[in-house]
């Protein structure tokens, strides 16, 4: 049993933007009147307020703040469930020793969504009927599968709107063999390198939007506060990031598309991003944050899932120093391109070997994982 999101986009019209706002504008104010309530509770009487403790005050609510009755229950309920999940991250962060990040209130800008978390929506044919909304047309470009749990009806700073459907799926896939398989190795000078010597060159969507988004901000810096021309010209700039959003996700898409189709297991590093920004300069980070390597191991990791294929982490320690061929280990320095070992004299493109040490420990890693696995059936 397993969890599938498809995304759609809606045009709901001038009636029906309306009312969505509306909607938006309701569950911000009760996002924050939550927050101030626990907030409040805590500093008084140092009570912890649970989510269902809180949900038990919108009747009441509705009463005083009657815009709240045009909200269906589900939506407001769900608020209280945000709330939860955010103190509930907060201090999974303390615990982990991480950048706590208390929850904040919510400004017009911030506050983006609202859930059907149970009933309040029906999706028949290219409409979904929103409770107190009504039928919003949808493009739905394919079906969904499985059933229907939950509808999130989101805004983008540009002002489109999309509907997304959490579904559940029983049925699993067929798990397929291990061959044909292959590894990668992630790189900023190509985006990554397979174990077979092709390289896949790094797009670099933000660097080459770079000048147009600078361009855009100038503008927006220019404007007054406040004022319809700066309003415009936010609009400018969330275009220019919409726009480099789009182009990264749609080439890891169709990357992981691609490799799924071709190999049923993929070894590739089990690497720590945040980590590796923390010990780099800024416009390296820069580079790092461009390239996206984790987006497009999301994807690859749940494609390859629902294909009954398999993605293989491995250990990325070594993996460029290591011989392919002997095992032998030297440094290199992040000029040195070529692989040269002085021991068995191999001759390989740097990121090449690496991918070849990759696909090596992966290969082991999954000797152990599914040996361990053929004890536990069979009861050893």
């Amino acid at each position: 049993m397993a969890r599938k999101t498809f995304k759609y986009r809606a045009y709901p019209t001038r009636a029906q933007t309306t009312k969505m706002v509306q909607t938006l504008t309701g569950c911000r104010w009760l996002y924050n009147h939550f927050l101030d309530q626990r907030i409040i509770s805590w500093k008084e009487e140092k009570q912890s307020l649970s989510r269902y403790g809180q949900s038990n005050t919108l009747k009441a609510l509705k009463v005083s703040n009657p815009f709240l009755k045009e909200i269906h229950s589900q939506v407001l309920q769900n608020v209280s469930g945000r709330i939860d999940l955010a103190f509930r991250s907060f201090f999974r962060r303390l615990k982990t020793k991480e950048n706590p990040g208390f929850p904040r209130f919510q400004g017009h800008e911030r506050y983006d969504s609202f859930t059907f978390s149970q009933s309040g929506f029906k999706l028949t044919g290219k409409f979904i009927t929103l409770s107190k909304i009504g039928n919003v047309k949808i493009k739905l470009h394919r079906p969904t599968e499985g059933i229907i749990k939950t509808c999130t009806i989101k805004r983008t700073p540009t002002g489109k709107w999309f509907v997304t459907f959490s579904c559940k799926i029983e049925t699993e896939p067929t798990q397929k063999a291990v061959n044909p398989a292959i590894g990668f190795d992630m790189g900023l000078e190509h985006f990554l390198t397979t174990s077979n010597g092709e390289h896949i060159e790094n797009p670099r969507f933000f660097k080459k939007e770079k000048k147009a988004l600078a361009k855009a901000q100038r503008k927006l810096s220019a404007q007054k506060k406040a004022s319809k021309a700066r309003t415009k010209a936010k609009k400018v700039v969330a275009r220019v990031h919409e726009r480099i959003i789009n182009k990264r996700h749609n080439f890891a898409h169709q990357l992981s598309k691609k490799f799924v189709d071709k190999y049923n297991t993929i070894y590739v590093e089990d690497l720590s991003i945040n980590d590796m920004k923390k010990d780099n300069f800024r416009c390296i980070n820069r580079s790092i944050g461009d390239v996206a390597w984790r987006q497009f191991l999301n994807l690859l990791d749940f494609k390859a899932a629902c294909a009954g294929g398999r993605v293989v982490k491995t250990n990325p320690a070594f993996t460029s120093q290591n011989c392919s061929n002997c095992g032998n280990r030297q440094k290199l320095k992040l000029s040195d391109r070529v692989y040269h070992c002085p021991c068995c004299d191999l001759s390989l493109q740097r990121d090449h070997n690496a991918a070849l040490n990759i696909m090596s420990l992966g290969v082991q890693t999954l000797g152990k994982d599914l040996q361990s696995l053929t004890l536990e059936a069979t009861g050893i």
